[in-house]
């Protein structure tokens, strides 16, 4: 039966996070051809957006958060774990923690591997060229004539340094730029998608400068409800929008870049999906496709935090009201100073033992004492030192709990199922505290407030401490696998298989984490999907 609908236009794209505007950017560059981009939050014209400092109140924030909880966890003492992604124009562009970083190249030669041709890191490096500007110039390794802004720190905080002196004298060397080498392991300050001293997320680099073209279409506060396919080809989406439930037609191909969480629970409503769980929730079959959602991966993390006594740092106490209120008048002058700030300034890659081929852990260095991903306020000053597991073998899935787009879905990481993974993490949670009690740190520090005096060295001390506080730190992939195998739900062009006009194009098609933060790969698998589209890879 044909499927009516409101309105019409050639691409429709689902989702306008890091993803998304890439590739409504440069799909709208032909001026015959019609987009239609959906986005289920709204404009990212906020202070706390465009701030680079208002991150923290983004993460404790609801109204451009999706504000997400995973499922108990049995590895973690059963707990549910706080899971933010952006709902708002540029995504989790615009609400993370602005951190500039691509990866290990062998982790895209592994996807080539794994049966994905033209994913190697020959063939992904020319798309970040391609959107990035970096601040120092071009180069062999950056792009100094995209879009993406891509700067250094205006103001790092003087503990910030100071972490990376104490790196430094722990063995691990300092890196002014993470991708300028084979091997990216040691501390530096990371660079940062800014330009002077403001958020540039995806939809300020890509979105913004597209709007003016007249085939270009942005709907906010349209929360597209599910794909709608005549036999197996997708000819359209059914949204909720502020004039109710209505549809749109796509004359060319429906594009996914809803994200992790959001694009397999799409599929899955669509029809596309594990047969039997579909047809329990009453979900007409389009395809049984029992690879959507699966392969979740994400990099869990634990913090070591100190007290510190130069009151350098961000803090709640007395001294505090008076520097915020200095930074922000310095702030409205010249976009500078504290409230610059990312946050999560420095970091770095290290091995949890030798004999690696790459890095497998990252830190992540935080002048501030931070709790409950900055949502619980803690007395003090001091600073909190991150560490994660780059490459998990645990692997969970994203799975529906009801038929009603406007619920999340079941979101279950399966953190530390597999045995491989908390050993890393127990190496990695011995390194931050070796850190933070180098001499290099000791002029700074205080006392070890995580975990704390009471917590020994023992193994088993240390899976306690990890098992009990261990977070997310923001990088769910995986969930759409992109392959060539029967539990691949997209080919290597992102093809959602086994269905025609249908992409994903967002980080759900990673086959593996990469090393790294995952904003700006994301943004290259924009720039890929834009390349298949208009036939230039």
């Amino acid at each position: 039966m044909a499927t009516t609908a409101d309105e019409q236009t050639d691409y429709i794209i689902v989702g306008a996070g890091s993803a998304g505007c890439v590739l409504a950017n440069r799909l709208s560059e032909r001026a015959d051809t019609g987009v239609c981009l959906f986005e289920a939050g709204g404009e990212h014209a906020s202070p706390l957006i465009d701030t680079p400092m208002g991150i923290v109140g983004l993460l404790r924030g609801r109204r451009h958060n999706w504000y997400l909880q995973t499922e108990a966890q049995p590895e973690l003492g059963g707990r549910q774990l706080y899971w933010p992604r952006g709902k708002v124009l540029g995504g989790s562009s615009s609400i993370n923690a602005m951190i500039y970083m691509r990866g290990h190249p062998r982790d895209y030669d592994d996807w080539a591997a794994a049966g994905n041709p033209g994913w190697g890191w020959s063939e992904v490096l020319p798309r970040f060229l391609r959107h990035e500007r970096q601040q120092q110039g071009a180069s062999a390794l950056h792009g100094g004539a995209g879009a993406l802004h891509v700067s250094d720190l205006r103001s790092p905080n003087p503990l910030s340094l100071a972490f990376v002196d104490a790196a430094a004298d722990c063995g691990l060397p300092r890196r002014g730029d993470f991708h300028d080498a084979e091997d990216p392991q040691g501390c530096g300050l990371y660079q940062v998608t800014q330009w002077q001293g403001r958020r540039w997320s995806s939809a300020r680099a890509f979105l913004d400068p597209a709007r003016r073209r007249g085939n270009l279409q942005v709907r906010t506060g349209c929360h597209v409800t599910r794909v709608l396919f005549e036999g197996r080809r997708a000819v359209g989406v059914e949204y909720l929008g502020p004039q109710g439930l209505r549809r749109m037609r796509a004359r060319a191909e429906v594009l996914v870049c809803a994200g992790a969480v959001h694009s397999p629970q799409l599929l899955l409503l669509s029809g596309l999906g594990e047969a039997p769980a579909l047809r329990a929730l009453g979900i007409p079959l389009v395809l049984d496709a029992p690879g959507v959602g699966r392969n979740l991966q994400d990099h869990l993390d634990v913090t070591v935090s100190m007290r510190e006594h130069s009151h350098a740092s961000v803090g709640v106490g007395p001294r505090m009201l008076p520097r915020l209120l200095a930074a922000a008048w310095t702030y409205a002058r010249r976009h500078d100073g504290l409230l610059s700030s990312n946050a999560a300034e420095a970091g770095g890659f290290a091995r949890s033992r030798a004999g690696l081929e790459r890095p497998d852990l990252q830190l992540h260095f935080l002048p501030s004492l931070l709790r409950d991903h900055g949502r619980r306020l803690v007395w003090g000053y001091g600073a909190t030192l991150h560490v994660c597991a780059l490459r998990p073998a645990s692997r969970g899935r994203i799975s529906l709990r009801s038929p009603d787009a406007r619920q999340a879905p079941r979101i279950d990481p399966a953190y530390l199922s597999h045995p491989d993974d908390l050993p890393v993490l127990r190496d990695g949670l011995r390194l931050a505290r070796r850190l933070l009690a180098s001499p290099a740190w000791g002029p700074h520090g205080g006392i070890e407030l995580a975990p704390g005096a009471l917590v020994g060295d023992e193994d088993d001390a240390l899976d306690a401490y990890i098992r009990a506080h261990a977070e997310t730190i923001y990088h769910p992939v995986g969930s759409c696998r992109m392959g060539d195998d029967d539990l691949a739900v997209v080919d290597s062009r992102l093809r959602v298989r086994g269905v025609d006009a249908l992409r994903v194009a967002d980080a759900s098609i990673m086959p593996t984490l990469v090393g790294g933060n995952t904003n700006a790969p994301a943004m290259m698998i924009g720039e890929m999907a834009a390349d298949f589209l208009l036939g230039k890879a």
